[in-house]
C-alpha cells in the first residue's frame, strides 16, 4: 500500500460515456469526490451519484455552447500542482484550490466525424480544446495525478482503486498512453485540414503506427519484424479465421496480391509469388477467373498468395483446395466455401471488406521516405479508346478486350515486365529482368505454345526492336505499350514488317520495387 497513492478527488469530462456510471459507482464508492462537466454530470447524477458541476465549482458557467467550461484556474491549477511541492500546495491552497488525484477525459470523435463525410463547420466544431490541454496537464504531472484518456484503461483503473490506488509506474503508463492519444488526435486534425487546403501530395503529412503484432521473424529467420496499423485501411485491417500466423512475407505477397485484382473491375484472381504475379486472370465468375489465373504457371501457384476481387464461392474453393496456398484474400467467403478451405489446416484465409485503392504510396528510403500518388489504372491512356494505333489491321473486339486486360494486369508486374494474355487471362509474364529481351524471352517461355495468336503488354516503351522481336517470333498477335522511345520508328517498323497491330498508350506502368 505504501507506494499506491490513493484517489481522493477526480475530475471526469467524457464524450464516450460508455461505462460512464459503473465508472461513477465505483468511485462513489471508493469515496472519490467528482468534478463533472455539464452532460457527463447530469449523467451520473440521474443514477444517483454525486457529483460537483464544473460551473458550479468554478463560478464560471459553461459559454458559447460549451467551448468554454473547464478552460479555467481553478481546473487546471488542481490538475498540474505537485502534490510532492509544498509550494504549489501552498499556492492553491491560498486560492482555495483542491488537487485532483485523478483525470478521465476522452476526446470529441474527431477521427468518426470526418469519416462520416460531416460538413466542414461540424468536423472543426470537433476539435476537442479543454480535453487534450487537460489531458496533457495530468500526464505532465504524473507523479501527482492518474490520468485516463480512454475506455478501454477503465479496468485497469478499478483494480488499481480496489488495491487502494495508483502506482508511479502506472499513473507514468498512464501518461504515455495520454502522449500518444492527443498525438494522435492533434496529427489526424492537422492531416485533415491539410486535404482541405490541398489535394496533391502534401508538404507535411504524419502518420501514427501502432503494432497490431510481433511476427515470427521479418524476410529470413534472424530479422525480427512486427506489423503496425496506421494510415489507410488495407491488409492489416483484415480478419484471419483459419490458418497459421500470418508472415512477414505473407503480409507483403498479400498486399501485392490484394492491390492486383483490386485493379480490375471484373471477377478477377491474382496468384502471386514473391511480390510477383505468376498467374492473373478475369472470369465471367470468381471460379472461372481462379482457374485461369492457375493455369498461367501452376508450379509457381506452388505455395502462392491468392487473391480474389469478389466472394469466393465454392466453385473456386473446390479446386484451390487441391493445391497448397499458404494466404487466400477476398471480401467475402460463401459459408460452404469456408468449410472447404478450413479442412486445409495451414491456409490463411482473410476476409477484407476495404476494396479502396489508398491514395499515396509511401516507401522508406535512408533518411525519409519517398511518397508518390498510386499508380492506379485512371489515366487517360488507360482506356483503349484514347490509344493510338500504330501498326497493323483493326483488330477484333476480342484481341482489344485481351490488350485491355493485359495493358491492366502488367502493372502488378515488378519492371521489366512483359505479360501475354488470351481469353482474358496471363498464360506467360515475364519480370523483375534488368533488360526488357529477358522479360521478353521469359514470358513466350513460360506460355509455350500458348503465346501463338495472345496479346501482349509491356510496362514500359521497347528501347530497340530486339524484344519485341522476340515477342514477335513467339507468335505474339498484337502489343500494347506506352511508346516514347527515341527508337520508336525502329520497333514500329518491326512490328509492321511482321503484320502484327501494335497501340501506344501515352502512359506507363513501371514498377520499380
Amino acid at each position: 500500500m505504501a507506494d499506491r497513492k490513493p484517489i481522493r478527488r477526480a475530475l471526469v469530462s467524457v464524450y464516450d460515456k460508455d461505462r460512464l456510471l459503473e465508472l461513477g459507482a465505483v468511485l462513489s464508492k471508493a469515496g472519490v469526490e467528482i468534478i463533472s462537466t455539464g452532460s457527463t454530470a447530469k449523467t451520473l447524477q440521474s443514477a444517483g451519484i454525486a457529483v460537483t458541476e464544473v460551473s458550479e465549482y468554478t463560478g464560471f458557467p459553461e459559454i458559447m455552447g460549451g467551448r468554454v467550461k473547464t478552460l479555467h484556474p481553478k481546473i487546471h491549477s488542481g490538475i498540474l500542482a505537485d502534490q510532492d511541492n509544498p509550494e504549489h500546495l501552498k499556492a492553491i491552497a491560498d486560492l482555495e484550490i483542491a488537487p485532483f488525484d485523478l483525470v478521465v477525459i476522452n476526446l470529441y470523435p474527431f477521427l468518426e466525424t470526418i469519416s462520416s463525410g460531416a460538413a466542414y463547420a461540424e468536423c472543426i466544431e470537433q476539435i476537442d480544446i479543454g480535453g487534450p490541454s487537460m489531458l496533457r496537464g495530468a500526464a505532465k504531472n504524473h507523479g501527482s495525478v492518474a490520468v485516463v484518456a480512454k475506455v478501454a484503461q477503465y479496468d485497469e483503473l478499478f483494480a488499481a482503486i480496489a488495491a487502494g490506488g495508483t502506482t508511479f509506474e502506472e499513473r507514468r503508463a498512464m501518461a504515455l498512453e495520454v502522449f500518444r492519444t492527443t498525438a494522435e488526435y492533434d496529427l489526424m486534425i492537422a492531416s485533415w485540414l491539410g486535404t482541405q487546403i490541398s489535394m496533391d501530395i502534401p508538404d507535411w503529412f504524419g502518420l501514427i503506427w501502432k503494432r497490431e503484432s510481433a511476427l515470427r521473424y521479418g524476410e529470413n529467420p534472424h530479422q525480427s519484424a512486427s506489423i503496425y496499423r496506421g494510415g489507410p485501411p488495407g491488409i492489416v485491417n483484415a480478419v484471419q479465421s483459419h490458418g497459421k500466423e500470418m508472415s512477414f512475407n505473407n503480409y507483403t505477397d498479400a498486399d501485392a496480391a490484394w492491390r492486383a485484382a483490386l485493379d480490375h473491375t471484373e471477377p478477377c484472381v491474382a496468384i502471386i509469388k514473391h511480390a510477383n504475379p505468376c498467374g492473373i486472370a478475369t472470369g465471367a465468375d470468381i471460379a472461372a477467373a481462379y482457374l485461369a489465373a492457375h493455369a498461367c504457371d501452376p508450379v509457381s501457384a506452388f505455395g502462392g498468395v491468392v487473391a480474389a476481387n469478389r466472394k469466393v464461392t465454392v466453385a473456386m474453393a473446390e479446386p484451390l483446395s487441391q493445391i497448397f496456398t499458404e494466404v487466400i484474400i477476398a471480401p467475402e467467403y460463401e459459408p460452404a466455401a469456408l468449410e472447404i478451405l478450413m479442412r486445409k489446416p495451414s491456409i490463411r484465409i482473410l476476409t477484407c471488406p476495404n476494396t479502396v485503392i489508398s491514395p499515396l504510396e509511401i516507401r522508406p528510403v535512408s533518411g525519409g521516405v519517398l511518397v508518390q500518388n498510386t499508380d492506379k489504372i485512371n489515366a487517360p491512356g488507360d482506356d483503349c479508346a484514347n490509344w493510338k494505333q500504330v501498326t497493323g489491321d483493326k483488330v477484333s473486339q476480342e484481341v482489344l478486350t485481351d490488350l485491355q486486360f493485359a495493358w491492366r494486369a502488367v502493372r502488378a508486374v515488378k519492371s521489366n515486365a512483359i505479360l501475354l494474355a488470351k481469353d482474358g487471362a496471363a498464360i506467360g509474364i515475364g519480370m523483375g529482368q534488368v533488360n526488357r529481351v529477358d522479360s521478353a524471352k521469359l514470358s513466350i517461355a513460360r506460355a509455350g505454345d500458348r503465346a501463338h495468336g495472345s496479346v501482349a503488354a509491356s510496362d514500359a516503351f521497347f528501347p530497340f526492336a530486339d524484344g519485341l522481336q522476340i515477342l514477335i517470333d513467339g507468335g505474339v498477335s498484337a502489343v500494347v505499350q506506352p511508346g516514347g522511345s527515341v527508337r520508336d520508328e525502329e520497333v514500329i517498323a518491326a512490328a509492321n514488317s511482321a503484320g502484327i497491330a501494335m497501340f501506344f498508350t501515352g502512359t506507363r506502368h513501371f514498377s520499380h520495387a
